[in-house]
């Protein structure tokens, strides 16, 4: 049996693992992926998941989003 989804956490709430703010001369990538982690899983879209996966950030509670999806789905 798998433990209920705790969607109002973010990445960073459930890796915890807090990074600092991106520098000021930070790539659009790099501060779009800091605020991503930011984000709780529930409020995440698919592009979002596309992003962190991609970057290879916040990937075990996107995968978490992922399980929960394909187990709640049509």
């Amino acid at each position: 049996m798998t433990r209920p989804l705790n969607r109002d956490r973010s990445p960073e709430e459930l890796e915890d693992d807090r990074w600092p703010a991106p520098s000021g001369d930070a790539t659009r990538l790099v501060a779009t992926a800091h605020a991503r982690r930011r984000k709780p899983i529930g409020e995440l879209t698919v592009e979002d998941m596309r992003l962190l996966i991609g970057q290879n950030e916040g990937l075990p509670p996107a995968l978490e989003v992922l399980r929960w999806i394909r187990a709640t789905g049509p």
